[in-house]
């Protein structure tokens, strides 16, 4: 009886254990997730995106994510949203190319939040990129996931 309450606990402690490591995100994991984040975001804004990267994008979040923009007054959820990017697009807002990139300038780590100071920039036919102002971006994580954007410009 004793064996089989200890094997019960090991594997209580063992899927207890499995369940914070998956639901947990680290600085590495975080910075991964945002990186990916301005990827997608920069797919989205370029010319003949679709339906498809703005599910893309939203895909790397959260299913309840909350998108803030403090300036603006906007207050989405996922749903809502999807719905101002769709609409953007069938407006043709998105008219960037390979050459407008969103690029990280500094990181702050805290506990399940990131400040970001990233800028939206063009690649020169050098190379070289050229950042137009510095932005302020806050990212929350809930379960190893992006589930707040908080835009502070």
């Amino acid at each position: 009886m004793k064996y089989i309450l200890f094997v019960g606990l090991a594997l209580v402690s063992v899927i207890l254990s499995k369940n914070t490591l998956a639901s947990s995100c680290d600085s590495t994991c975080q910075l991964t997730q945002i990186n990916l984040y301005f990827l997608a975001l920069d797919t989205v804004a370029r010319k003949n995106s679709g339906i498809k990267d703005i599910d893309s994008l939203l895909a790397l979040t959260h299913d309840n994510v909350k998108y803030v923009h403090v300036e603006y007054e906007a207050n989405f959820t996922k749903k809502s949203w999807r719905e101002a990017f769709i609409r953007n697009l069938k407006q043709g807002a998105y008219q960037n190319t390979f050459k407008n990139e969103i690029r990280i300038l500094n990181t702050i780590f805290g506990k399940n939040y990131t400040a970001i100071e990233y800028s939206h920039g063009l690649v020169q036919s050098d190379g070289t990129w050229q950042a137009t102002e510095p932005l302020l971006v806050i990212f929350g994580f809930t379960n190893g996931k992006i589930s707040l954007i908080k835009e502070l410009w």
